[in-house]
């Protein structure tokens, strides 16, 4: 409560109709008056809802097994009663499964006050899409439609001894056993809730409890699926969310036996299901944290989780075309890592390198008729830097740059020789490079970006220079071949540093006789 309210009421208003519809509730020992509520809507309606009554389980497993006992409905769909249905959702979605013979099919699905649900598996309908391909492990929950004869015919159940995640399970033994799997993306089934007090289950579990369930159903998934590219492909999905998130900013304030239990338990999986080209397709920030505690390295481990929260990402370290992010343990004979587990692989960073981008000074040289403009900026990126110029650019960047503040250039962009002179140096930290150029301005009108350029792994990325809280330096005149010319630096609407050039036109001369009649006293025109 108060959830359950709306939850019931968007089951019996579907547009499917109550004669061809079932709403089986198992109120599982609550205590906040929910059990009456759900007894109200079976006395509003008798023909559509029936109430069953049990004991606290302690997780959905149990009540959702037995609600499975007395469904009697072609297909079965389970809804948290935090959530709720758009009204056409089971129609279309049972208009869906006959059309397409499907035994599985997946609405799509919202979050709402703030619920994260990844949206790639419902770019567009589709009616036969894989388990094995890159959206749908993402997307586990039983929230879908299931052929019951499908359920019935392997005694598909949900294990009751996990707490959390005793979903995951039953949905992909359907999905392995399933004729066909099918998307509806053209409009929202489900809105996925989050409660105001984070009470649902899945934010309340602990580290232990959280790292004891995922190995239940890895271990039951790899029974299903054999050793390989499938199996990694179902797999990337728990070493990306459930297993990297036990090593997130909160993992330094566990006890030490609470440390080291979890990275013996990730060890243990990362051991038996973490293969090469599965390790290869997650983040490297992902890679190094699983890799670390695989080793039960939990002293560079808390460096590599303390240090990424306080100061951000790590430097990259370029050496032969490769890109390497210096975390903790980064060739630590000590350890052993190789440096693979270290290496940016196939990994798009723009959003990295431009926190690792500063601005540290900036300013004119003239040389005769010459004005140059000159800037230091400290890029994260550390060893082989000989590709990092300056560039002005004329022209906005494209919004895709917004949110990370960044871009990686298409593959195959050609980039017109930088002009001006440029010199790289570490900084005095060693974490990063300054890039110290001179750029010569065009005695032309224009405004330009100031956008840093660096090669990273193979590609080419564009580093807008960002000006917050940096003084602009004076503008400045300087005689170009014809006439005097204008240069300035500001800050535009985002944030980031422009360069503008222009002619110091004279200003427009006023007519002395219309300048007198307006000072005071002049002598004004009578009226008639």
């Amino acid at each position: 409560m108060p959830y359950l309210t709306e939850c019931l009421a968007s089951l019996v208003g579907q547009s499917i109709g109550p004669d061809r519809l079932e709403v089986v509730a198992v109120d599982d020992g609550s205590t906040d008056g929910s059990g009456a509520e759900l007894d109200r809507f079976a006395e509003l309606f008798p023909d559509t809802v029936t109430v069953i009554h049990q004991p606290n389980s302690g997780g959905p497993a149990a009540p959702s097994n037995r609600a499975l006992e007395v469904a009697t409905g072609r297909f079965v769909y389970f809804i948290g009663s935090d959530d709720h249905l758009g009204e056409e959702a089971l129609e279309r979605m049972v208009a869906c499964a006959d059309t397409n013979g499907s035994d599985v099919v997946i609405g799509r699905m919202v979050g709402t006050n703030g619920r994260y649900v990844r949206q790639s598996l419902y770019r567009a309908d589709d009616a036969d899409v894989s388990l094995y391909g890159p959206d749908l492990p993402f997307a586990l929950s039983n929230t879908k439609l299931f052929r019951r004869e499908l359920v019935e015919k392997y005694k598909l159940r949900f294990p009751e001894e996990l707490p959390v995640g005793s979903d995951q399970p039953f949905t992909i033994e359907a999905c392995v056993r399933a004729r066909r799997i099918s998307v509806l993306a053209g409009y929202i089934c489900y809105y996925a809730v989050k409660r105001g007090d984070a009470g649902n289950i899945t934010y309340r579990a602990d580290h232990l409890a959280r790292l004891r369930c995922t190995g239940e159903i890895m271990d039951r998934a790899a029974v299903l699926i054999e050793a390989g590219p499938k199996r990694d492909a179902v797999f990337k999905r728990h070493f990306t969310w459930e297993l990297s998130k036990l090593l997130q900013d909160d993992f330094p304030a566990l006890d030490a036996q609470t440390g080291r239990e979890v990275c013996d338990g990730i060890g243990r999986l990362a051991d038996t299901y973490l293969t090469d080209p599965l390790a290869d397709s997650l983040t490297v920030k992902r890679r190094v944290r699983l890799r670390l505690a695989q080793r039960g390295a939990l002293d560079e481990l808390h460096r590599v989780v303390t240090e990424e929260a306080e100061r951000g990402a790590p430097p990259f370290h370029l050496e032969d075309g490769r890109a390497f992010a210096r975390y903790p343990g980064f060739r630590d004979a000590g350890l052993g890592l190789p440096d693979r587990s270290f290496e940016l692989v196939g990994e798009s960073v723009p959003g990295r390198l431009a926190d690792g981008t500063e601005l540290i000074d900036s300013g004119w040289v003239q040389d005769g008729d010459e004005l140059s403009f000159t800037v230091t900026v400290r890029i994260g990126v550390v060893g082989d830097t000989g590709s990092a110029v300056v560039r002005l650019v004329d022209g906005a960047m494209p919004g895709s740059a917004d949110k990370a503040g960044a871009r990686r250039l298409p593959a195959g962009k050609r980039l017109p020789p930088a002009y001006g002179k440029f010199r790289r140096e570490a900084s005095a930290d060693g974490d990063a490079t300054l890039l110290h150029a001179r750029v010569p301005l065009e005695p032309r009108e224009v405004t330009c970006g100031v956008r840093v350029y660096v090669d990273v792994a193979g590609s080419t990325y564009e580093i807008p220079v960002r000006a917050d809280g940096h003084p602009m330096p004076l503008a400045r005149r300087w005689h170009g071949a014809e006439e005097p010319y204008r240069a300035a630096a500001h800050r535009n609407t985002k944030g980031r540093m422009v360069i503008s050039t222009g002619p110091l036109r004279p200003p427009r001369t006023t007519p002395v006789s219309w300048l007198r009649s307006k000072l005071p006293g002049a002598e004004r025109p009578r009226r008639k």
